[in-house]
């Protein structure tokens, strides 16, 4: 029963609509033109954008980044002439040398916390950037008090943000069957497209771990990019489900974004 599960939601994904100027084939979107290339593009990891609450332990705390200075952050972006950008076209340069912008940057938000709609979205759209957020969608499915609901995360795509795939229910993905990483990494894009009307094609991996048989999975999909917690800047053809992003903590000022954004790997 689990394999069938497995093969019939493996059937459902390669059926999904791909998304504007993609190919539906996943095949050619994924083979490139044969060329190999590295690029350096930092990719900036946020969680919290919010002041922690009074109990909140280490770990909270280094997560989060206040809405003061989030903006404070993106209004440096701005001034220095970043140009946000995406993971897919980020993926586009790779594989086919199609052009990114002047000073390309892409701001990721893991785990689709509430603030990310109250408070990173508008602070966003102030200064027409955009961002990247991955969703557990099961949080979304239950209106689990902390995150967006479904209604937002469309507000938010419609806006032109990207709402990407986090899991349905962010649980350590080593060592797990194939149903298993099936239901977690296609259901929860099957989530997002139901509920957004657009396909996602990145994943973010739970805390960052993962292993060979998630890779295997991986490989089996139309997923073009999957990002890890690894320290990092630079970008190959051939590493497509392990770039690096760049941590954002609670301590990251200006300047602390600016040696960030100057990271040489």
């Amino acid at each position: 029963m689990r394999r069938l599960l497995s093969l019939c939601l493996l059937l459902l994904l390669f059926t999904l609509p791909a998304g504007p100027g993609r190919a539906a084939d996943p095949a050619p979107a994924l083979a490139g033109d044969g060329t190999l290339r590295r690029i350096r593009v930092p990719i900036l990891m946020y969680h919290y954008i919010s002041v922690p609450p009074p109990d909140a332990d280490v770990y909270r705390v280094d997560l989060s980044v206040t809405p003061t200075r989030f903006r404070e952050h993106v209004a440096y972006l701005a001034r220095e002439g970043y140009s946000t950008t995406s993971l897919v076209a980020l993926d586009d340069a790779l594989m086919w040398g199609r052009p990114l912008p002047p000073k390309p940057v892409i701001l990721t938000f893991d785990d689709g916390h509430l603030d990310h709609y109250t408070q990173a979205f508008p602070i966003l759209r102030e200064q027409q950037m955009t961002g990247t957020f991955f969703i557990i969608t099961g949080f979304a499915d239950r209106n689990e008090r902390g995150y967006m609901s479904w209604e937002q995360i469309k507000a938010m795509a419609d806006a032109g943000m990207a709402m990407e795939s986090h899991t349905k229910t962010h649980m350590d993905l080593r060592g797990r069957d194939e149903a298993f990483l099936v239901y977690q990494i296609m259901g929860s894009r099957e989530s997002l497209l139901a509920h957004t009307g657009r396909a996602s094609r990145v994943f973010c991996y739970p805390g960052g771990r993962y292993d060979a048989a998630t890779l295997a999975l991986l490989r089996t999909t139309d997923v073009l990019r999957a990002v890890t917690t690894q320290h990092g800047a630079l970008h190959t053809t051939d590493n497509r489900y392990e770039l690096p992003r760049l941590r954002v903590s609670y301590e990251t000022g200006v300047a602390g974004l600016s040696s960030l954004l100057n990271t040489r790997d």
